[in-house]
């Protein structure tokens, strides 16, 4: 299959991808309702899922809106938000 994802990573990179289209494309909605599930995954997820979320998910969209000026705090949800803080603190920024 040409669209087959085969990790975890793989699929945290591709599932930033379409929030970011999302928040490009305008459609804030469906962003938010990409980021509340990005936020359920981490919360109940394993180890791997959380450290996907952590390090591909958040890293990439985080990145993204900052490049464009957005506003992280109207639209991660509390504990990406919380995880994206972490980050931020431990690259010494």
């Amino acid at each position: 299959m040409k669209n087959q994802v085969t990790s975890i990573y793989k699929q945290a990179e591709r599932f930033a991808e379409i929030t970011k289209k999302s928040i490009i494309s305008g459609n804030i909605v469906r962003a938010k309702k990409c980021l509340a599930l990005a936020e359920r995954l981490f919360i109940t997820g394993s180890i791997e899922t959380k450290n996907a979320i952590s390090n591909v998910y958040v890293f990439s969209v985080s990145s993204f809106m900052e490049v464009r000026h957005c506003n992280i705090s109207h639209l991660f949800p509390q504990t990406l938000k919380a995880e994206y803080i972490k980050q931020v603190n431990a690259s010494g920024v």
